[in-house]
């Protein structure tokens, strides 16, 4: 694999500011997340870091000018700031791959939208931990590997493989024509969670923060299961209810 060079005004925590240095990294190969562009700016210079981005498959997302000053750390970012990620994406065909290699059946969690970075840290360090195969996330509403998300894992982000897809619907049939059975997570799922047998190839689909999973995803999952709530609230959070899950799939793989 080719090795990408990191430019030197990326700072520790992943922000690249500034037009030429964000054109510069594109040329690099660096692995960038996620570019923020001012919004309505109509500079020809930001518009080829938008077209380069898109020809490399980055996502490029508009904003005010009110939530780059937030981000900015040098307050010089001219209209334009990056998120480099701190590893670059598997594919789907990765993760099969690594259980095919340690012979055992697919657990593979799937992200829909969680925005928190903290979140998909801790799921991504609790998937990590549980054994599982990869994780999953959308390439849009979601947040990626930025190093937010390598703390918040421990390092976890280096030991397991994170694939990023453009249709997380798409993605979910292709996993199910590969033999995977899917499971969403749900309130109002028909199944007890220590009901599904999660003994052989199984997705585990964790949905957002606020509104779970979306539409389009619950109907392509082929069981919902709770997780029952004995108590006055009335959800878990994405981390807490994925390390559930994932731990009762440990839990009937060792019996």
């Amino acid at each position: 694999m080719k090795e990408h060079k990191r430019v030197p005004e990326a700072e520790a925590d992943g922000l690249i500011e500034g037009r030429n240095a964000v054109i510069e990294a594109l040329r690099a190969g660096t692995a960038i997340d996620k570019i923020f562009l001012a919004r309505g700016e109509t500079d020809a210079a930001l518009g080829h870091i938008a077209s380069a981005a898109r020809d490399k498959g980055v996502v490029v997302v508009e904003a005010d000018r009110r939530k780059l000053d937030g981000m900015s750390r040098t307050h010089a970012h001219q209209g334009v700031i990056a998120l480099a990620a701190v590893r670059e994406y598997a594919s789907v065909e990765d993760i099969l791959s690594a259980a095919r290699e340690r012979e055992e059946p697919p657990l593979i969690v799937v992200c829909d939208e969680l925005s928190d970075p903290h979140n998909l840290g801790a799921v991504i360090r609790t998937a990590e931990c549980a054994g599982a195969h990869g994780v999953i996330i959308p390439k849009r509403r979601s947040a990626g590997l930025t190093a937010i998300v390598a703390k918040t894992s421990a390092g976890a982000v280096s030991h397991i493989p994170v694939a990023r897809v453009a249709n997380l619907t798409a993605c979910l049939k292709q996993l199910k024509e590969s033999g995977v059975w899917v499971f969403g997570t749900d309130a109002s799922g028909d199944k007890l969670l220590y009901e599904a047998d999660l003994k052989g190839p199984a997705a585990i689909v964790i949905g957002s923060e606020g509104a779970g999973m979306g539409r389009l995803v619950a109907e392509n999952c082929d069981f919902l299961v709770r997780i029952p709530l004995n108590g006055k609230i009335n959800s878990l959070n994405a981390s807490a209810a994925a390390a559930v899950l994932l731990y009762e799939a440990v839990r009937q793989r060792l019996g």
